[in-house]
């Protein structure tokens, strides 16, 4: 069976630290705390969810989803 993904593609970033809290969340996305592909963006501004790049009825909410 041929996929059209590698597996290192399929995978999403880990991403370590605890869960920030709902009474409290971070600004901009919720995952910039943790994220090592985090930059000044994520911090002020929410990323819109949109279809991620090459990959049929998948979503994702990034500013760097390319």
């Amino acid at each position: 069976e041929i996929y059209p993904l590698s597996l290192h593609d399929a995978l999403p970033i880990s991403i370590q630290g605890d869960l920030p809290s709902p009474l409290n969340p971070p600004s901009g996305c919720a995952f910039h705390p943790r994220c090592p592909k985090a930059q000044a963006i994520c911090k002020s501004e929410a990323p819109t969810l949109l279809p991620a790049p090459g990959r049929v009825q998948q979503l994702v909410a990034c500013h760097f989803k390319d």
